[in-house]
């Protein structure tokens, strides 16, 4: 078993962990302490079910909790381009890490499958 911090799903769900917590700079009170807030915790939650994914018997379960928190951090971030609080290269740049994210868990469940 590869410990959690080797696993490519962990590195790329660290890397929208960073980028997001750098775009929070740049936004207003209004949504920096509210909607980026909830996101934040949504992907730190998504990092703390792929660890718990890699370390625990109930694999299956925290990778599908891993998946709804991606659908959910879908849902905020085109929020966020829809309310013009980031512009569409940065929702291309997010969503393409969500992407990659979403077909690592995919492939990771699938793989339990056989």
């Amino acid at each position: 078993m590869a410990t959690y911090d080797n696993l490519p799903v962990y590195k790329t769900s660290y890397d929208l962990l960073l980028l997001v917590f750098n775009l929070v700079k740049e936004f207003k009170k209004e949504y920096k302490y509210t909607l980026w807030d909830i996101i934040k915790k949504e992907i730190i939650n998504l990092i703390s079910n792929i660890y718990k994914a890699n370390s625990k018997q109930d694999k299956q379960k925290n990778i599908l909790l891993a998946r709804e928190k991606l659908e959910l951090l879908r849902l905020y971030i085109r929020l966020c381009k829809d309310l013009k609080i980031i512009n569409l290269n940065r929702f291309v740049e997010i969503n393409l890490l969500i992407e990659s994210i979403s077909k690592q868990l995919v492939a990771w469940d699938k793989s339990l499958l056989k």
